[in-house]
């Protein structure tokens, strides 16, 4: 038997040692390297038990106890380290061998960095994993893109320390070369969307008059039915959870301003340049910009006036029902435009990708696992989809929840409770459907004052008008 690793893990942070001994747990010997080596150390004598290490000071011997092919997974800070890091590492390895970036890489860094290495005969392997800590050691979701040959050598590995859904690894071939990134920065956009979601519906049960302990309640009960998930689950402990220092709801103390870290601005940002909607996520984004902009608010909040965001309602477990449907509603749409970016994407970059096999891998270990995704995954293995909303049973469902979705967003408006992400959702939802909008009169202005031009309902080609003359009609190629 050889005595060498079966792959070997780079950075042993929290994520990188948790996936390093996820590999080992899962009977891979597991070559380990930090660039201090007292991190190594650590890992090694804390849980050295949970299978076999090989721990390594130079980054050559870590390398030189890798079989080859040799499969490397990088888990360090993005950026700037995760290049410098490639540029130590390229010299010592062998052609053939597979370089692995763990990390929330923006996708086209990876696909700079797979072509790169392509040309000197390796492989660059982008994966998303998603799962947070917990997730990294027992099992995450994996989104790995690159070259097929390199996942025929990788695959076996990443499916074995995936989660599982009924025995199949929530990890699956994304595509080539920055697929599999960007597959986990949709996922990251869409976990923005959520997140708003809910917070959107924790501030109008609280508008209501709920206590956080019912609240909670309210929450562990939406994750019996359709909204359960992880999000949903943890939403109901953290309402729940009591401030060591003052016995105060926790929430009550935490400062009303939430972190970013990039992925979901990238999403918004990636499906602009491809002229696909992601409203529901670019909402997310800025509500997370505006609560981070402390002058802004604190001006406002002085100069300006309105509805002092309490809720009066007759029936209270009526209106909860009509909140739990909103939230439903809303993060399809939301699952809907994530999938349509990632089919977007798929097109304009040439890397074909599943979107049923995606759904199908976020079922379990990520942030955004539902119960909703094995519904999605089932109508795209059904059936070809232009987008999620016009599948059969999520069309029913929306049209079931629509009335509740717009009594939500009508009584929080004229209460003066924000629901950007509610309301959002459910514009898009009107204007998918809707069999005109007002793109023709923007066509018009856009053609009076910049001579763009317009298509006609009843004509073939581009056509203008001679807005400053007479006013006579001509097709665009002889527009003047």
């Amino acid at each position: 038997m050889s005595n060498l690793a079966a792959v070997g893990v780079i950075g042993m942070a929290v994520m990188g040692s948790n996936l390093a001994r996820n590999l080992a747990r899962n009977g891979h010997r597991v070559a380990v390297w930090n660039r201090t080596p007292n991190k190594t150390n650590e890992l090694v004598a804390e849980h050295g038990h949970e299978g076999d290490f090989v721990p390594a000071v130079e980054l050559a011997d870590f390398v030189a106890s890798i079989e080859r092919p040799r499969r490397m997974i990088l888990m360090i800070k993005a950026g700037a380290p995760t290049d410098s890091t490639i540029d130590l590492l390229v010299p010592l390895l062998d052609e053939g061998d597979i370089v692995v970036d763990g990390g929330n890489a923006h996708f086209e860094d990876t696909r700079r960095r797979e072509l790169k290495l392509r040309d000197l005969g390796l492989h660059f392997v982008g994966a998303g994993i998603s799962g947070g800590e917990v997730g990294a050691l027992e099992g995450p979701s994996i989104m790995p893109g690159g070259s097929p040959e390199s996942y025929e050598a990788l695959g076996p590995i990443l499916e074995s320390i995936s989660a599982k859904v009924d025995g199949e690894p929530c990890c699956t071939y994304i595509g080539p070369d920055g697929a599999g990134h960007f597959v986990k920065m949709v996922h990251n956009g869409i976990e923005y969307a959520d997140m708003q979601f809910i917070g959107e519906a924790y501030e109008l049960l609280k508008a209501v008059g709920f206590s956080h302990d019912e609240m909670a309640d309210v929450f562990a009960t939406w994750n019996t039915g359709d909204l359960d998930s992880y999000l949903i689950e943890i939403t109901a402990e953290v309402l729940r959870k009591k401030d060591p220092r003052t016995g105060r709801p926790l929430v009550e103390v935490i400062v009303d301003a939430a972190g970013m870290k990039g992925t979901g601005t990238w999403t918004v940002q990636s499906a602009l340049n491809l002229g696909t909607p992601v409203n529901t996520i670019a909402e997310s984004v800025f509500a997370r910009a505006i609560s981070s902009a402390p002058e802004l608010r604190q001006a406002a909040r002085a100069a300006l006036q309105g509805p002092d965001a309490k809720i009066q309602v007759a029936d209270r477990e009526a209106f909860v029902e009509q909140i739990r449907q909103a939230l439903w509603a809303s993060k399809v749409v939301a699952y809907a435009q994530g999938l349509d970016e990632i089919r977007m994407a798929g097109a304009e970059y040439g890397w074909d990708i599943n979107v049923g096999e995606v759904a199908k891998i976020w079922r379990a270990g990520c942030i955004i696992r539902a119960k909703l995704l094995e519904r999605i995954r089932s109508e795209y293995a059904d059936r070809k989809l232009a987008t999620l909303l016009e599948a059969p049973s999520v069309a029913e469902g929306l049209a079931g929840s629509q009335d509740a979705w717009r009594e939500v967003v009508s009584v929080a408006v004229k209460a003066g409770v924000p629901v950007p992400g509610f309301a959002a959702a459910l514009a898009h939802y009107d204007q998918a459907r809707a069999p005109r909008l007002n793109a023709a009169l923007t066509q018009g202005l856009r053609d009076y004052f910049g001579a763009h031009t317009y298509r006609r309902i009843d004509a073939e080609g581009a056509f203008h008008i001679n807005w400053s003359t007479d006013g006579t009609e001509e097709p665009a190629d002889t527009a003047g």
